[in-house]
């Protein structure tokens, strides 16, 4: 009944397009043919699925099948787009449609109606191929999620015990039965007339492979060191990168070697079926076992490179040796596989026979375990660990640990009858221990390439791209992680196909191909901003008349338009919604408001400050008690570098919110206030004089105002006069204090002025107390002149101390 109403609405819906007019044409009967065929094939996918009867292979296979009609329907998703969109907007160019008893013009009525046909014809493929390419994923799903199921079933499934004496006989029986089997198949094939036929035709190239492997196996050694020799001439010389070349060659050419010598044997025609399928496994048991051992032999260049300071040289070697033993496992592991596929044995046979293997392979590994690696000292006697060196000690250690536990495991899970678990367990971990050092080694090729080519040697394995080649290489090892512990193809292809159709986030599609639009747009886009900042920084605004302060708001103002609107491009050309992302905004602006307020603050006051600049650049300004020269203005904070050289980075809020005395701001003129104290009894007016003459004759001083002598009053211990006098640039205050101190000492020497100093009367209760004190000599100050000191010829350096509160310095 469900079919039936399936068939029924797509047949409506076609019909239906097939009103619309000559675009209606594009629902052929072969699309309508190909529609059928993907309902029929939905709906035995359901009952497959409902039944759980049907095999993995068929399964796997009507996957595929599904797979396919997913592929097609997400075409055919998007096809039209821009054409509905044109459409769309031609019918909102109409306006609203009349409504109740309103009637619009003819013309417009027959052209709305001609294109909401056109639309509806346009639309209707879309909307089937969404509905059957929904339905495409929900299959899929459940079909990888009954194949888990099963796959998990399978390997939580207990059997019999191998330790059942029981079941030895029998499954020695089996093996020597198709050992037998084997060797009598391969001798009758000897004797039948094909494979004397193809030995009379086939002899002389059977020969040539032959030879060809022999010498493969023979000389593939000397040939790849002879190699190394000519490609080491190319330069390079000791980075180790064409080492690591001789030693693929080592193995490279012994496996052709290996392999032409399987091609020559199938090309005689003397293995039957079981032999066939046997020899035709051998390249891949041969390249595990080279695999294995050019694995160990890596292991001993590295160490012997180092001197072997973590491993030791007799460590190295039983290495070597547990890596072949455990090559050596893995095969027998798989020729037991590829025995349990051929003679399709009994449950309890393929126990006894992997049992030993599982717990062989078990014991190498914790004999691997137990090899011990040393931390290298410099020569202080501390650790010289990299920190990059001790994360990797630190996950070999994890490594050692899990091998330990899986050691435990493995053979304690295959003697109580599950043997599909411990097989699950033990030889995934051997394969990804073994991984983990192939992908160590050739992440040190890589780097070792990186520091000959750069010219920075060994250092290149501390750098950046030593750090990001290990991400990489660590990224990709993934999916052949998840194949060794269990995952399907299917699953990393689901996922991959998953990854490709993108994920929605708030009604935005990001996909592989519209992040990586966005982000080579955006990278370009942003490029271009900074090409432009530097022309106006260091072309067009240094030729104007602008203030250094207005130049460095344009070029970064200029930046901050240049990025929104990079973004801005990159996001439609991305094909990113943007009332979609306002929706984001929208939600994303409430958590702006509670948890980011105060950057969001100290950004909208930078903006503020570059726009209508209280400050600038080089500006001497005083906030919250802190002095110095602005030395850069940003969006979310200004730094202010501080007359002792320091740097002070100030938020932008407490410049907009607080207050800020800025000495320079609009131009560079201050006053400068020069206290001076005389000695009672010195002519008032003959200092005033002197002062006067003091002010007006520094260069620094303005004449319009011209400088005033303030006599301020009678101190306690002098007569207090001050200088106030306007100067022409403020940054000289100490400096032209510092030349009219030095000005009022020469003169007043010269005019026997007395500068006091603090004066106290001091009783004494008891002076007869006191014997043989004399009067107290008075001594005269010295005459002598002052040679007359040159003025400064740069500003002073200040301090904040040099300005507090009561030295008389302010605008």
């Amino acid at each position: 009944m469900l079919r039936q109403v399936r068939l029924f609405l797509a047949f409506f819906l076609v019909c239906f397009a097939m009103l619309g007019g000559p675009v209606a044409a594009q629902l052929t009967d072969r699309q309508s043919e190909y529609y059928q065929n993907w309902l029929e094939t939905a709906d035995r996918a359901e009952k497959d699925i409902e039944s759980d009867r049907t095999s993995n292979a068929a399964l796997e296979n009507l996957r595929a099948e599904i797979h396919n009609y997913r592929e097609d329907f997400n075409k055919a998703r998007g096809a039209n787009t821009d054409r509905i969109q044109t459409l769309d907007a031609q019918i909102k160019a109409l306006g609203p449609a009349p409504e109740g008893d309103a009637t619009e013009p003819e013309e417009i009525a027959k052209l709305r109606e001609h294109l909401e046909n056109q639309l509806t014809s346009l639309q209707v493929p879309q909307i089937i191929s969404e509905e059957a390419f929904s339905r495409a994923n929900g299959l899929i799903s459940e079909i990888d999620s009954l194949l888990r199921e099963r796959q998990t079933k399978e390997l939580l499934e207990r059997g019999v015990s191998p330790l059942n004496p029981v079941y030895w006989g029998p499954a020695w029986v089996d093996i020597v039965e198709a050992v037998r089997g084997l060797i009598n198949e391969s001798a009758l094939n000897l004797k039948t007339n094909i494979v004397q036929k193809h030995l009379k035709e086939r002899g002389l190239g059977i020969f040539f492979l032959t030879v060809a492997a022999g010498i493969l196996l023979y000389y593939g050694r000397y040939w790849s060191e002879a190699a190394g020799e000519y490609l080491r001439q190319l330069g390079g010389r000791g980075s180790g990168v064409w080492s690591f070349l001789v030693s693929l060659l080592r193995i490279l050419l012994p496996w052709l070697g290996v392999w032409l010598l399987v091609q020559a044997i199938i090309m005689t025609g003397l293995p039957g079926l079981r032999g066939t399928l046997l020899i035709q496994n051998v390249p891949y048991w041969a390249a595990i076992i080279f695999y294995y051992d050019w694995i160990g032999r890596q292991v001993h260049i590295a160490q012997a490179a180092q001197n072997f300071n973590r491993l030791s040289r007799k460590s190295v070697t039983q290495l070597r040796v547990y890596l072949d033993i455990l090559a050596i496992f893995l095969i027998v592991y798989e020729f037991g596989l590829l025995f349990d596929q051929i003679e399709n044995i009994s449950d309890a046979t393929r126990a006894v026979i992997s049992f030993p293997v599982v717990v062989g392979t078990a014991l190498v590994l914790l004999r691997i375990r137990r090899i011990q690696t040393t931390k290298p000292e410099a020569e202080d006697g501390q650790s010289s660990e990299t920190p990059r060196s001790a994360g990797l000690t630190q996950l070999m250690d994890f490594l050692r640990k899990a091998i330990f536990l899986l050691g435990i495991a493995s053979p304690i899970l295959a003697a109580i009858g599950y043997t599909n678990a411990a097989e699950g367990i033990v030889f995934p971990a051997v394969k990804t221990l073994v991984l983990f050092a192939a992908l160590t080694i050739l992440h040190r090729f890589i780097t070792s390439v990186y520091g000959w080519l750069s010219g920075q040697g060994e250092s290149a394995r501390d750098s950046l791209f030593s750090v990001l080649a290990g991400f990489i290489i660590a990224i990709l090892t993934l999916p052949v992680l998840a194949l060794y512990w269990g995952a399907r193809q299917t699953d990393l292809l689901e996922v991959w196909s998953r990854l490709l159709l993108g994920f929605d986030i708030g009604g935005v599609t990001i996909s592989p191909r519209n992040f990586f639009t966005f982000l080579i747009v955006f990278v370009i886009g942003y490029g271009l901003t900074r090409l432009l900042q530097s022309g106006l920084r260091n072309s067009l605004l240094p030729k104007t008349s602008i203030d250094p302060g207005g130049q460095n708001a344009i070029a970064a103002g200029t930046g901050y338009v240049g990025i929104f609107l990079a973004a801005l491009v990159a996001i439609m050309l991305a094909g990113f919604d943007l009332s979609s992302l306002a929706i984001v905004a929208g939600a994303l602006s409430v958590g702006i408001g509670f948890g980011l307020q105060t950057i969001v603050s100290n950004f909208v006051s930078g903006i503020i400050l570059l726009v209508e600049r209280p400050i600038s650049k080089g500006d001497w300004i005083d906030v919250n008690g802190m002095m110095g020269y602005v030395r850069d203005i940003s969006v979310r904070s200004t730094r202010i570098e501080t007359f002792d050289r320091t740097d002070v980075i100030v938020p932008n809020s407490d410049l907009i919110s607080g207050v800020v005395t800025n000495y320079t701001r609009g131009n560079t003129i201050g006053r400068v206030i020069v206290p001076v104290g005389v000695a009672y009894g010195t002519d008032t007016r003959v200092v005033e004089k002197i002062l006067g003459e003091i002010a007006n004759s520094h260069p620094m001083v303005l004449a319009h105002p011209a400088p005033s002598v303030v006599f301020q009053g009678f101190g306690a211990d002098s007569l207090d006069f001050e200088i106030r006098a306007i100067l022409r640039d403020v940054n000289w205050v100490l400096s032209v204090k510092s030349d009219m101190n030095h000005e009022i000492n020469r003169r007043f020497v010269e005019e026997g002025i007395e500068i006091p100093f603090a004066q106290r009367d001091v009783w004494l209760r008891n002076p007869e107390t006191l014997r043989g004190q004399g009067p107290a000599q008075e001594t005269e100050p010295a005459t002598e002149k002052t040679p007359t000191e040159p003025l400064s010829s740069k500003p002073a350096d200040m301090t904040e101390a040099d300005l507090a509160d009561g030295d008389g310095d302010e605008l």
